[in-house]
């Protein structure tokens, strides 16, 4: 028998040589005589055959299509997301700082900001504000404690601007209780009784009383407010100064004193039986069968605008154009521009004749006291400017 790779048949011997992808197959009808039929020969494949198989092999492991049957699997050849992968997932490329910021801190990110604020605006505003404690203790500053000498004024006035324009308007400052509970304690005196001030005439005895129910942080206390009236009752420029009178300070004593100088809160002020409130400005006034001078606790914060800012001249004219009330004076007029004004002008209101004439007229009792006559005065807390 000859071999199949004879000679004669050598080229179709090296064509049936078995390749990847050849198959021998047994022909149905040959197996009778036990002979292998031999499966017709397969084409070569050209370079071009092989490099498409090679291509289509390759494309099956292409990222992003899909493994056919009987590939193998695979891990991903970009296991880390990129930028434009997260982006056509919808997700943000980066996170801003501060969303970074507000994922690790939460709502503490917008408070603190806000809290910076306020905290600048709460110190700007105690650095500037006008409030009652340090007003009044420019007041103590301002005159003698024990008040047996000469006050020694700490501020000057502003120069006055407008004066004959309205004045009355109670002026920007500090807080203030509205109102009191209308019962009224004396601030004692040290064994009971005060020094006596004035060289002659007759002798007057006060009390210094403050208003239950009003907060002391507006005028710094009652030794404060009491020590103000007593400095300014004892100063040579007060009344004391004429010669005329002699005032002394007491506390409760049998027979009671002559009068009591009151710091009143502005709702007990406006009551009828007080002070009433004709005039619609804030104002104090002498009682004079209560035996009582009212001062109005909201000009003893603000002052006077005819004042200009000037606290302890205001407080010093209060006490006493009330107190010469009290000693049978009347309101007065300004008697020449630019002098100083007398102590019993309602400056309360102003120092321009026709300003405080005009508000007079709803008063029938002040009608005539001041004319309007175009006069303005300068403003001025003595009855006794110049004496020593």
């Amino acid at each position: 028998m000859k071999s199949a790779c004879d000679p004669p048949v050598a080229e179709s011997c090296a064509a049936s040589v078995w390749q990847p992808g050849s198959v021998d197959r047994v022909t149905h009808g040959a197996r009778g005589d036990g002979q292998r039929a031999q499966s017709a020969p397969l084409p070569r494949r050209s370079p071009r055959s092989e490099q498409s198989t090679a291509s289509s092999f390759d494309d099956r492991y292409r990222p992003g299509l899909r493994r056919t049957t009987a590939e193998p699997l695979r891990a991903s050849w970009r296991p880390k997301a990129t930028e434009e992968d997260a982006t056509k997932r919808g997700e943000p490329r980066r996170r801003s700082k501060l969303s970074k910021a507000v994922r690790t801190y939460g709502w503490r990110v917008y408070a603190l900001p806000v809290l910076l604020v306020l905290t600048a605006l709460v110190v700007y505003d105690t650095a500037n504000s006008g409030g009652g404690a340090p007003a009044e203790q420019q007041s103590a500053e301002g005159v003698s404690a024990t008040g047996g000498g000469e006050p020694v004024v700490t501020e000057n006035r502003a120069e006055p601007v407008g004066l004959d324009i309205p004045t009355a308007e109670l002026p920007e400052g500090g807080d203030y209780t509205q109102a009191g509970k209308g019962t009224w304690h004396v601030v004692p005196v040290p064994e009971g009784r005060g020094e006596k001030v004035g060289t002659g005439g007759e002798l007057y005895t006060y009390a210094v009383a403050v208003e239950d129910g009003i907060d002391p942080a507006s005028y710094a206390g009652d030794d404060s407010f009491a020590n103000s009236v007593e400095a300014t009752l004892s100063d040579p420029r007060s009344w004391v100064g004429s010669d005329e009178i002699s005032v002394q300070r007491v506390d409760n004593t049998d027979p009671p004193p002559d009068f009591t100088v009151s710091l009143t809160s502005p709702e007990t002020t406006h009551r009828p039986d007080m002070c009433g409130f004709t005039i619609k400005y804030e104002s104090s006034c002498n009682l004079s069968l209560k035996k009582r001078v009212v001062i109005n606790l909201a000009r003893w914060v603000r002052g006077g605008k005819a004042f200009n800012g000037a606290m302890t001249e205001y407080r010093q004219y209060a006490i006493n154009h009330e107190v010469g009330h009290a000693f049978g004076n009347g309101h007065e007029g300004c008697p020449a521009n630019d002098e100083l004004a007398p102590v019993m002008m309602q400056q309360t209101f102003g120092v321009s004749n026709d300003y405080v004439a005009d508000l007079n007229k709803v008063d029938p009792s002040n009608y005539s006291a001041v004319p309007a006559d175009g006069k303005v005065c300068q403003p001025n807390a003595w009855p006794n400017p110049q004496a020593e």
